[in-house]
């Protein structure tokens, strides 16, 4: 038994060295002129550098396959690889689906806004006047004239503006909608610089752009209370005072016939629920009865 075991290992040690005298055995590669045999280069290699040379040529292909297919358009023709033009289409898809959906929800917004106006289900908001103007601090604020605003009045009023206001009611194709429906209690008057028309309602009635128009101006005041301005094309101005509650911001475009406005008696001017309408053309008041129809 030990003499057969001591053969076989010698054997195995026979094998291994044969395999190392295979691999390590050297070659000599010699390229020659067919014509006159001269050597033109020559070099020595054996299997073993022929593998570890193929392994690594192997390696490199491998990791340069991989590189061009992650990194550069050659992806595209890889099957289950989808094109780099397809994935933009695929974005601006998403995003102006985005966009939509959120127009949609804004003219749906809109559109709920305009039926409660249409059906009179319109939000009304209640100030307290006493509160506010105790913010302001009323009693500590001076409304005199100053010496530079008195002479500029009676320089003014040395003019007669009166025939520039009639110059001012020129014709325009602009179509004005009537603010609001109701009885005129007071007409526009130069003379008595009432540059208005006052129009007897119900309080809280929708009070509307009578063109359309950015609003310029919301805010309060002690005398008029809650005003609002809209400028208009061809250099209109409308102002509607003594409202209750405001529904626009500076800022805001209107359309013509749009609530902006619920009517009050707010101001100390105001002698009872009613809209102070003015209409005031290129810097000049002018009557509204020449340019809307109240009745």
């Amino acid at each position: 038994m030990y003499i057969c075991s001591n053969n076989s290992m010698t054997k195995k040690k026979i094998n291994k060295t044969k395999i190392k005298e295979k691999l390590t055995f050297k070659y000599r590669f010699v390229v020659l002129n067919e014509d006159t045999f001269e050597e033109r280069f020559s070099f020595k290699l054996n299997r073993l550098n022929v593998l570890i040379l193929t392994s690594l040529f192997s390696v490199l292909l491998i990791g340069l396959t991989i590189f061009l297919i992650a990194f550069t358009p050659l992806k595209e023709y890889v099957p289950g690889y989808s094109s780099s033009s397809l994935k933009k289409k695929a974005s601006q898809l998403v995003y102006k689906v985005d966009s939509l959906q959120q127009k949609l929800a804004i003219n749906d917004i809109y559109i709920q806004n305009i039926q409660q106006v249409l059906t009179g289900k319109v939000k009304n908001i209640t100030f307290n006047k006493d509160s506010i103007a105790q913010q302001l601090r009323i009693e500590d604020m001076n409304f005199k004239p100053s010496q530079t605003d008195s002479v500029f009045r009676e320089e003014v009023e040395r003019q007669d503006r009166y025939s520039v206001f009639e110059k001012a009611t020129k014709k325009t194709n602009l179509v004005f909608f009537a603010p609001i429906t109701g009885e005129i209690s007071d007409v526009y008057n130069a003379e008595k610089k009432h540059y208005a028309v006052d129009i007897a309602v119900e309080k809280n009635s929708p009070v509307k752009a009578v063109a359309d128009g950015t609003v310029i101006f919301t805010g309060f005041t002690v005398e008029t209370g809650f005003v609002i301005i809209i400028e208009h094309t061809k250099g209109f101005l409308s102002v509607y005072k003594h409202n209750s509650s405001i529904h626009k911001e500076q800022g805001d475009i209107v359309v013509s016939g749009e609530a902006i406005a619920n009517s009050g008696s707010t101001g100390d001017l105001s002698t009872g629920p009613h809209l102070h309408f003015e209409l005031w053309n290129e810097g000049f008041p002018v009557d509204p009865q020449k340019y809307i129809d109240f009745k």
